[in-house]
């Protein structure tokens, strides 16, 4: 009874670590489509985003991206961080004629099929927003965050 209860608790506990294991490998599809359009990307680590897409994070050119692709292969977008001082001035002038005395914070470039953006955060007094504009200067979506209880 005894080595029949050690095999049972064993069989549970192996069978739990490989449900928790991420064993998260893309479709070749995909991994074909990441290859051509980066191929200089290293440090390449997947992980399903959601069900029906991918995500890759690497480094490229000394930067970090994420590049997602839907299981067909289809690159759906690719997302990079800049300084704030790498914001070019027509998103820059669009963003001193919204806020006024305000701080860029996480700017990011998305690309993807229908064009590039910027998305951040921007702080203007203890009010805080997350912009978008795309690369032609037009503000696409601006929405305030809700702060969080400060217990």
């Amino acid at each position: 009874m005894k080595s029949l209860t050690i095999i049972a608790t064993l069989t549970v506990f192996f069978c739990m670590q490989s449900c928790a294991q991420k064993s998260e490998k893309a479709p070749q599809e995909v991994l074909s489509a990441f290859s051509t359009k980066f191929p200089e990307a290293t440090k390449v680590k997947w992980e399903m985003e959601k069900k029906g897409e991918w995500e890759a994070e690497f480094k490229l050119n000394g930067k970090e991206y994420s590049a997602n692709f839907s299981v067909n292969g289809d690159w759906l977008e690719t997302e990079y961080s800049i300084k704030e001082s790498e914001i070019p001035a027509n998103i820059r002038a669009i963003l001193d004629q919204n806020f006024s005395n305000y701080e860029a914070d996480e700017v990011e470039i998305a690309e993807s099929p229908s064009g590039s953006s910027y998305e951040m955060g921007i702080e203007v007094g203890d009010e805080e927003f997350e912009v978008i504009i795309d690369s032609s200067g037009n503000l696409t979506r601006e929405k305030e965050v809700e702060e969080k209880d400060k217990d």
